[in-house]
């Protein structure tokens, strides 16, 4: 179990997505978290966030917007770009504010709560999957740069994860849904909100310092078929 008291963690959009779940289980196992609920679409709310924390130990890039069901030929700029507003461009404005501290002390975590649409082709999935891509492959890039400054930055690529943004329980109790689950998620059930969680928790911890760059899938088989 990840002793994490001597921690302060900034987790973002912490009312949505993964983020109740989150702070509840990172503050049982003794984390300070600092749970900052700004939409993070103005360009200076990311310094001003991280500037209001203060001390941080960890950082978790947790960013959600409803996933939309284009057509790949029906999809808009304007849905495109708010994607991309909500779920990439506040990544390099929070890194760009919490790097100084971090560099400082020698030591740092920087963790993306990141999409397994990103690592399979789903239907009329072009703009969030295009979107949860570019987080892996900024968290990969930035996790090389960065490790030599022992600073590690690795990313939780999820579906099928029990949560009120993506699979809200109307969604679950949905037979088509749950039929949806046995034919193509291995596990034949959703991951659990706590089970993901425990994983982010280990991640924060310093038992998994060893890890750069990576991208882990936690969707219950999902990703790998």
């Amino acid at each position: 179990m990840p002793d994490l008291h001597d921690q302060r963690i900034l987790l973002t959009h912490a009312d949505r997505f993964m983020g109740p779940t989150l702070c509840e289980v990172l503050n049982r196992h003794g984390a300070h978290v600092i749970a900052s609920t700004e939409a993070l679409l103005n360009a200076d709310e990311a310094a001003s966030v991280v500037a209001a924390a203060g001390h941080v130990d960890t950082l978790i890039i947790h960013l959600a917007t409803p996933a939309p069901q284009t057509a790949a030929e029906a999809i808009g700029d304007d849905e495109w770009r708010h994607a991309f507003a909500a779920m990439v461009d506040p990544m390099p404005r929070l890194v760009r504010a919490v790097l100084p501290q971090m560099q400082a002390r020698g030591r740092g975590k920087l963790i993306v709560m990141g999409s397994a649409a990103a690592l399979r082709g789903q239907k009329r999935t072009g703009t969030y999957s295009a979107a949860r891509g570019a987080q892996l492959a900024y968290a990969q890039a930035i996790g090389l740069e960065l490790a030599p400054l022992n600073i590690q930055v690795n990313a939780v690529a999820q579906n099928f994860v029990d949560n009120p943004t993506y699979f809200p329980p109307e969604v679950q109790a949905n037979p088509k849904f749950q039929e949806r689950l046995k034919r193509e998620v291995p596990l034949g059930r959703l991951v659990g909100a706590e089970e993901d969680a425990e994983f982010v928790a280990y991640l924060c911890g310093r038992h998994a310092d060893c890890f750069v760059g990576q991208t882990f899938p936690i969707s219950g088989g999902w990703a790998l078929r």
